[in-house]
């Protein structure tokens, strides 16, 4: 998944802490969202389009990874 948080918080001129405090989490959370270490949860993904005022995918793209053909989902086993 990818994101333009990062890009959003800066265009509004607003700190991670700043933001993280109005939506009550934490400073590190914000940080690893931006970096794409961590997806949020459903809730703070909504919490997050609703301090931009916009959509939920205006801020997270998903990025589809290649579904394995059906005869490789089993080699495993």
């Amino acid at each position: 998944m990818e994101n333009c948080l990062k890009e959003m918080r800066k265009k509004r001129k607003v700190t991670q802490t700043e933001l993280a405090d109005a939506l009550l989490t934490t400073r590190q959370t914000i940080y690893l969202i931006e970096k794409n270490r961590v997806v949020p949860s459903l809730e703070l993904a909504f919490k997050l389009a609703n301090f931009f005022y916009c959509k939920v995918e205006d801020i997270f793209q998903y990025t589809s990874r290649p579904v394995p053909a059906k005869d490789d989902l089993f080699s495993i086993f």
